[in-house]
């Protein structure tokens, strides 16, 4: 009696199937996030108090080769966020007058110069938005739902800011 199993013909299908996901992956554009090339060697972020201005600096120093310093003369360039403008629309109410569903909108306004002060992104604007279901008994929740939206677009902003960064260097 032979005991020994022959592995060579079962492992033909599961190699197959690898070998598709991994064509699939590459064919619809899938790659893993890696260094991001800005333009600028060094950048100076203004205003530096704010939350997106914190993340902005986080996501350069930790997604790229470029140096944010706390100093715009020593900056090879100066993004600068002139607004920052979260929204609530009320979308629907109920029968007796109370909030059913809420539009969350968060629009960011930046610019970018270079130490001449030569305007390399003119003022652009990015608006996101996200909806909301709302259910008076679950304040609290909601509140902290809310929140949460608001973080996500806030990170989302950071992402856009970042390629078009990029965008803006491909296209010089």
């Amino acid at each position: 009696m032979n005991l020994t199993r022959r592995r060579g013909p079962h492992r033909l299908p599961r190699l197959a199937a690898i070998v598709a996901l991994c064509a699939l992956l590459a064919a619809c554009g899938f790659h893993l996030r890696g260094q991001t090339m800005l333009p600028f060697e060094s950048l100076y972020v203004t205003p530096g108090n704010s939350a997106l201005a914190s993340q902005l600096k986080r996501a350069v120093i930790s997604g790229s080769s470029t140096k944010i310093v706390d100093d715009a003369k020593d900056a090879q360039a100066t993004l600068s966020i002139l607004s920052e403008q979260p929204e609530r629309v009320i979308l629907s109410l109920s029968v007796s007058g109370r909030i059913q569903e809420l539009s969350l909108y968060y629009r960011v306004s930046f610019s970018v110069v270079d130490a001449a002060g030569k305007s390399y992104l003119a003022p652009e604007l990015i608006t996101l938005r996200r909806d909301l279901t709302y259910n008076d008994t679950d304040v609290i929740a909601k509140e902290q739902e809310e929140a949460l939206l608001y973080k996500d677009m806030e990170k989302d902003a950071v992402q856009q800011i970042l390629h078009r960064l990029q965008a803006a260097r491909a296209g010089s």
